[in-house]
C-alpha cells in the first residue's frame, strides 16, 4: 500500500467519524484561540484529518489520489537523495519523508491563519486542503505543462493553473464571506513549491528547462 493511499484511508475514517460529532470538530479543528490560549498545537495537524461534509472530503482525497503518487514516487526520492538500490530501505525513507512533507504542509498552510485569527474566538478551520495544495504545487515542479482540470472540468497547463490558483486565493481571501480558508490553500501551495526547491535546489533548473519547452 502506498503512503498516499494510507493517508487517504486514515483521513476518510477520521472524517467519517466526525461528520455528526460537534465534539470531534471542537476537539480537532484548527482553532487559533485554543492553540494560543491552551497551547493545543496538535490542532495544526489533526484539523487536516477532519472535513465538513462528504463533498469536502471527496474533493480533497480525489485530488490527493491523483497528485500524491507523483510527489511520492518522483519528487520525494530526489528530496531524500535516495535510490531504489535497496527497495526496503528506499520505501521506508520515502514514506517517512513523504509523511513529514505532508504534515509540515498542514502546519505551514495554517500558520498565517493562526496569527491572523488567534484573537478571533469564532474562527475555526478544518480540512486537508492546505496539504493537498502543497502536493499539487510540488508536482507542478516536475511537469509544469501537464494538464490540470479547473474544478476537474476545464483542462489547462499546470503552470497556468498555478498562477490562476494563486490569484484566485488572494482575491477570495480578501473578499471573504464564503466560509473557506483561502489563506490555507494559498500558503499550502506556496509551501509545497518553495520547500521542495529548498530541499532539492537542482529542481529549479529542471523546472526552468521544462518551462522553456511548452507542451500544449
Amino acid at each position: 500500500m502506498s503512503t498516499t493511499i494510507a493517508i487517504i484511508i486514515i483521513t476518510a475514517i477520521v472524517s467519517f467519524t466526525s461528520f455528526n460529532s460537534p465534539k470531534a470538530i471542537n476537539d480537532l479543528s484548527m482553532w487559533p484561540v485554543m492553540i494560543d490560549g491552551k497551547k493545543q498545537y496538535y490542532r495544526f495537524i489533526t484539523s487536516g484529518f477532519i472535513h465538513g461534509d462528504y463533498m469536502h472530503l471527496i474533493f480533497n482525497m480525489f485530488t490527493l489520489y491523483f497528485f500524491g503518487p507523483i510527489v511520492e514516487r518522483s519528487l520525494i526520492p530526489l528530496i531524500a537523495h535516495v535510490s531504489p538500490a535497496d527497495p526496503s530501505s528506499f520505501n521506508l525513507i520515502v514514506s517517512l519523508y513523504y509523511i513529514g512533507f505532508y504534515l509540515l504542509a498542514l502546519i505551514a498552510s495554517d500558520l498565517p491563519s493562526y496569527f491572523k485569527h488567534r484573537r478571533d474566538y469564532g474562527f475555526r478551520s478544518i480540512g486537508a486542503s492546505g496539504a493537498v495544495s502543497a502536493i499539487i504545487f510540488a508536482s507542478i515542479l516536475l511537469d509544469p505543462w501537464m494538464s490540470i482540470g479547473i474544478m476537474g472540468i476545464i483542462p489547462v497547463p499546470a503552470i497556468i493553473y498555478a498562477v490562476l490558483y494563486v490569484v484566485y486565493c488572494i482575491y477570495a481571501g480578501r473578499r471573504g464571506g464564503d466560509n473557506i480558508n483561502h489563506d490555507a490553500h494559498l500558503w499550502g501551495g506556496l509551501f509545497g513549491f518553495a520547500f521542495s526547491l529548498i530541499l532539492c535546489p537542482p529542481l529549479f533548473k529542471f523546472f526552468l528547462d521544462q518551462l522553456a519547452h511548452p507542451r500544449f
